[in-house]
């Protein structure tokens, strides 16, 4: 497929990553993973060029992602963060619950976060999500460092994906098991 240059990802370059990931997981019959659309409603719509140039939002968003992965429910946000601290701003209550609920049906909930300056992505577990969240809630800390992630969940290039992160759905699922 292709490598990641040394400028790292720009714009919307993790979700296109993301997108063709999952592509070449529905080609191998890995995985079925849809990106929802944020829905919007129309306001102004430049017809000359034909595109929307002023809308607004139906309703909140919940995730970028969801589908399943070998008959696992999976759901997930993909994020980006330009330094070693990420503000738990970027997250919105309502895709937490969402998440919580997906969890509680059954399902695997996670953040991909890219770090644009490190050039790393990291896989963050819904359980580690919650910790950070807990956190800023008791009047901690608003946000999480880089130096406070799990090395386990930084995922790695391999098998010709862009985001490789089946590999990381079975680590999560196999530490899930050792906690029960």
């Amino acid at each position: 497929m292709g490598t990641w240059n040394s400028r790292g990802l720009r714009g919307s370059t993790l979700e296109d990553f993301i997108n063709r990931t999952n592509e070449r997981y529905l080609e191998k019959g890995l995985a079925l993973i849809q990106k929802i659309p944020t829905p919007i409603t129309p306001v102004r719509i430049d017809k000359e060029h034909r595109h929307i140039t002023l809308a607004y939002f139906e309703q909140q968003s919940t995730v970028d992602y969801i589908g399943a992965v070998q008959g696992i429910p999976v759901c997930f946000d993909a994020k980006e963060c330009s330094s070693d601290t990420f503000p738990l701003q970027n997250i919105h209550e309502h895709q937490v619950t969402f998440m919580k609920n997906f969890e509680k049906q059954g399902g695997i909930s996670f953040l991909l976060i890219y770090y644009s300056e490190k050039n790393i992505l990291y896989y963050m577990r819904l359980k580690e999500l919650l910790q950070y969240w807990k956190r800023s809630l008791n009047g901690g800390r608003k946000s999480f460092r880089f130096d406070e992630l799990d090395r386990e969940f930084f995922l790695t290039l391999s098998n010709g994906c862009f985001v490789p992160y089946l590999n990381t759905i079975q680590k999560d699922l196999d530490m899930r098991e050792l906690s029960d």
